[in-house]
């Protein structure tokens, strides 16, 4: 009766680390980077864009919980991330648009809605940090 329920507690556990391993050996999605651009400011000190009116400071992001986002800023285009089939990879793994999302959580007035851009700023450096195809940064 123990074994039965040891089985049941140890093949669960032992599938669902399978799983964390298989996306990063299946791969074969789109590789994206997250890319930061320096901007201007408007005249009104809000950034150029329609629907977001501030930024986020660089210095409250963590390089262990948004490593796209700080690496962007660091290096201009973070390490790239490779998007697996059917999205099947983000539920393992931390992606760009983890952080992207949790930064609209964090502040929705510094995400542009419209072109799923954030705005940050860096020691009175403003950036557009968006997801881009390795396509458009690798030519």
């Amino acid at each position: 009766m123990r074994r039965r329920y040891l089985l049941l507690l140890i093949v669960p556990l032992v599938g669902l680390l399978a799983l964390g391993a298989i996306p990063g050996v299946i791969g074969g999605g789109d590789v994206v980077y997250v890319t930061a651009e320096e901007i201007d400011l408007d005249d009104d000190g809000t950034p150029p864009s329609e629907t977001a009116t501030e930024t986020i400071p660089v210095d409250n992001l963590s390089e262990n919980r948004f490593p796209f986002a700080t690496d962007a800023v660091d290096n201009g285009a973070s390490e790239s991330h490779e998007e697996g089939h059917f999205d099947f990879q983000a539920a393992f793994t931390h992606t760009p648009s983890d952080e992207f999302s949790e930064l609209r959580e964090w502040n929705a007035n510094a995400v542009d809605e419209d072109t799923e851009t954030v705005y940050l700023e860096s020691n009175g450096t403003y950036y557009r940090l968006e997801i881009t195809p390795a396509s458009d940064v690798e030519s």
